[in-house]
């Protein structure tokens, strides 16, 4: 991709590097220039201001919990559950939450029932064994413990009161049907549930819980440990849980514990050991976390190498995700392509504990770069109802099944409370965890303000471990500027009194101009892009800081999303302001002639399908030199909604130049497929809205780029590919999308069979918008021999259309029968509106196509 700042920056590769500014020589300098009054200028007062890559400190932190040696010290330390309260935007989301799907949960999902429920069960036997209590109790608890809600403490205790109860003498605990499968995941996920449990009530059943399971874990043969499945690749989580425990009881069978946890995970350390979405968010992260016993930095540039090489091949879009509508996908990596829920959330906390490990502020990055961009997109903005995928380019939110364009079958799109089974439980911990992130602790008993949102964070800071209340005011991500006040609350010292303790404030990769104030002076010098300002200073009672990140325009070409553009500004990225019709679903709606979608819509919790009232088929005309300077920004008047993240309440907007593209239509209920650019368009310049991309419901946020230049592209409208029959989870579509097979087997490319007829004579074809001349075609057969039961057809031939009636071609050369290349057959001229290609199915057996070109000198197929 090619990222283009109005500075004229380049997003690049950074060196490692710090600095140090002399703070004295600076002030005294700013007051001599302004001609000011003399101020205030104590030796231990401000000492200096070093621009720092990573937090990497000797120092340790002596009122805080972090790694116990050997492992690895811990640049960032999480803060007890209770220290930091959200407030603004942040707070209302979880309240939000509480009142919401997830507060509300057991009234909507069948596993959440406590009648009988496994989880609650002292046999470890009923109903709901698996996953999904877990899942909801992960985020549900926490939710109750960071905004203080009593009555989701309360019933979150019941629930862990289940789990505590269950353990058996062997160590074991939960559901009896895991047990008997060796099935640990469920496991992981209950054990995140009692971690935060214990940080927030400091209940002394947890610890010995703990260590008698993980004993029962190490004592299983190696065999029944992790023996497959979404255990043995999402391992990683109970490696995190052990090293939580060992940081609290430092017993040492813990660490050979980790150690055979790490080798019998499926192994991220060679590459993506899945290619399953969820998966993938989870699991990439494993040897950063191994990283901390095994010390060898192969294992976090692992975990690094996953994820950009995921990001790379399937997540060149904006909003911080990859395409995985289930699984990634060879051909399926477009801006059109999805992400589930539950993807987001655990892309999130994986960039959460990745930036606890090394210290490294991109980590933050990529975090708000998903929770401000695609998170709010997938939720309704009352949090009552989500759906399962979202994607950059979404234009219409139905219960139609959207395969194979999307890998899930059925309704994936439209806002259900009741449907999505696993993102449904699973995106409960998404907000709650974001909001327990924004303060973490740091070497030296200092402070790190490492993700930004209106808070006031309480901890322990300096020598002597004196309370210190940061109270930070923000409208970021929308604002600019963000301000933190020093106070030392209930303490009987006098008010001048000074405690020194070190602040990080963290400086994102989008900001080249980032600026620090304090008591109303600037003292620092410009901090380069992904580093964080460390202020080590003797702090006073009313001390004010004054971060200012200016969020230039950014323009970012994807050059392997056939040029498209998308635009953004600091952390937000933009996407067309769609009209929204929300419908309300009413119980069963027809999605396909043989089979239906069940939204489940009731009166107190009902699902609902968006649809587009407002044209969205637009490419951006921008500057070809300066393309973020054909941007100008709105910023709407007034305090910032309570609920930033709808249509109607963004805080800003940008306003552009663009062309309608008319023959960028929907395909197949989707979003078309994004052309190379750029395209060429004659229809009249118009001035489009953008908004953030988590205010839009609907949404387009990588654009095809206008130049009605020499450089400029019509958009082709290919044909419609009809057929006698197609498998349902195939496409026409497959016959001329010009994605290249590279064998006649190959599963990773959209394909079209006629499976499950076999033996029979079937047909597809092709109708032109005109008549053209054609006088060759080439097919590229579908043959899965060794795997299924699709073959190369016994025959072939291809007619034309003359006069309303299907004739045969004179062809000059064979009908070619070949696997793993094209077959081309030449033929007398025909000037048709029709190409029809006819085949005899071997008996018992079918076929399929993967490309068939019509005009070899055309290679899309049109």
């Amino acid at each position: 991709m090619t990222a283009v700042h109005r500075s004229g920056l380049s997003r690049r590769e950074r060196e490692i590097k710090s600095g140090t500014v002399s703070v004295l020589l600076l002030v005294l300098l700013l007051v001599s220039l302004s001609g000011c009054g003399s101020i205030e200028m104590v030796e231990e007062n401000i000492q200096t201001i070093t621009v720092v890559q990573v937090v990497d400190e000797a120092r340790k932190n002596e009122f805080y919990l972090s790694n116990r040696p050997p492992l690895l010290e811990s640049p960032l330390i999480k803060l007890p559950i209770g220290a930091i309260k959200p407030r603004g935007w942040l707070r209302t989301q979880l309240e939000l939450m509480a009142e919401g799907q997830i507060g509300r949960l057991r009234e909507i999902s069948e596993f959440c029932r406590t009648e009988r429920n496994a989880w609650l069960s002292p046999d470890g036997v009923g109903h709901s064994p698996w996953e999904e209590v877990p899942y909801w109790l992960k985020g549900f608890g926490d939710l109750g413990y960071v905004i203080d809600d009593e009555r989701i403490i309360d019933e979150a205790r019941r629930w862990i009161e289940g789990i505590l109860g269950s353990q058996e003498e062997d160590g074991w605990f939960g559901p009896r049907r895991n047990k008997e499968k060796h099935d640990c995941w469920p496991n992981m996920v209950a054990l995140n549930c009692l971690q935060s449990y214990h940080e927030a009530t400091g209940d002394e059943r947890v610890l010995p819980f703990m260590t008698r399971y993980f004993r029962w874990q190490l004592a299983l043969p190696r065999e029944h440990l992790l023996p497959g499945s979404w255990q043995k690749i999402r391992g990683g989580d109970n490696l995190e849980s052990i090293y939580w425990l060992y940081n609290r009881t430092g017993e040492p069978f813990l660490l050979e514990l980790a150690r055979v946890m790490h080798e019998r995970t499926a192994d991220w350390t060679g590459g993506i050991a899945s290619w399953h979405g969820v998966n993938i968010c989870q699991g990439f992260r494993e040897p950063g976390v191994y990283y901390q016993q095994a010390k060898d930095p192969e294992f976090i540039n692992s975990a690094l190498r996953n994820y950009h090489e995921v990001i790379y091949r399937f997540g060149q879009v904006p909003g911080g995700m990859f395409g995985a509508d289930e699984n990634c996908r060879e051909g399926y990596h477009g801006p059109r392509q999805a992400a589930e829920t539950c993807s987001m959330v655990e892309f999130m906390h994986s960039f959460e504990m990745l930036l606890k490990i090394t210290g490294d502020a991109e980590w933050a990055d990529r975090c708000e770069e998903v929770a401000f961009n695609s998170l709010p997109a997938a939720l309704t903005a009352d949090h009552r109802a989500l759906h399962y995928l979202t994607a950059p380019n979404m234009v219409q939110l139905d219960g139609a099944n959207k395969s194979p364009g999307l890998q899930n079958r059925g309704c994936m799109l439209a806002f259900s409370p009741h449907r999505y089974r696993c993102c449904q439980h699973n995106v409960s911990h998404g907000w709650p965890y974001y909001a327990e992130e924004l303060w973490l602790a740091t070497p030296g008993n200092g402070l790190c303000a490492s993700l930004y949102a209106a808070s006031e964070v309480d901890a322990r800071v300096g020598a002597d471990g004196r309370r210190v209340r940061i109270v930070e005011d923000t409208d970021y991500p929308f604002g600019e500027s963000i301000r933190f006040t020093i106070a030392f609350p209930d303490d009987d010292r006098p008010r001048a009194e000074r405690t020194r303790f070190p602040l990080y404030l963290r400086v994102p990769r989008w900001c080249s101009s980032a600026r620090v104030e304090l008591n109303g002076l600037v003292v620092s010098a410009l901090p380069e892009p992904i580093s964080y300002v460390k202020i080590d200073r003797a702090w006073k009672e009313g001390d004010r800081i004054d971060l200012i990140l200016p969020m230039e325009i950014e323009v970012t070409q994807w050059e392997r999303q056939a040029g498209c553009v998308s635009v953004s500004a600091g952390p937000l990225a933009f996407s067309l302001a769609i009209g929204e019709k929300w419908v309300k679903a009413e119980g069963k709606e027809d999605w396909q002639s043989h089979e239906k979608a069940d939204l489940k819509s009731t009166p107190d919790w009902p699902a609902f399908e968006v649809f587009p009232t407002t044209l969205w088929n637009y490419g951006l005309v921008l500057d070809g030199t300066a393309p973020a300077e054909s941007f100008e920004i709105v910023r709407k008047s007034g305090p910032l909604a309570a609920q930033p993240f709808t249509r109607d309440n963004a805080p800003i907007t940008m306003r552009v130049q663009a062309r309608k593209i008319p023959g960028w239509k929907m395909d197949g209920g989707l979003v078309g497929r994004m052309q190379q650019g750029p395209i060429r368009s004659e229809e009249p310049v118009e001035t489009i809205d953008l908004i953030p991309m988590g205010c839009a419901k609907l949404r387009i946020a990588s654009f095809p780029r206008i130049d009605n230049g020499p450089l400029g592209r019509d958009w082709v409208v290919a044909p419609e590919p009809r057929a006698s029959h197609c498998f349902v989870s195939d496409t026409t579509r497959a016959l001329n999308d010009g994605i290249e097979p590279r064998s006649s087997k190959d599963g990773r490319i959209p394909r079209f069979t006629w499976w499950d007829r076999k033996g029979t004579v079937e047909w597809v074809a092709y109708d032109f918008d005109e008549k053209r001349a054609i006088s060759s075609s080439e097919v590229y057969w579908f043959d899965d021999r060794g795997i299924g039961h699709c073959r190369v057809p016994a025959s072939w031939r291809l007619l034309w259309l003359a006069d309303g009636t299907w004739k045969p071609v004179e062809n000059k050369t064979p009908y070619g029968r070949e696997i793993d290349r094209y077959n081309r057959v030449e033929f007398e001229t025909v000037i048709t509106r029709g190409l029809k290609l006819e085949v005899q199915l071997e008996e018992n057996l079918s076929g399929g196509i993967l490309e068939w070109r019509v005009g070899c000198e055309e290679k899309d197929g049109n």
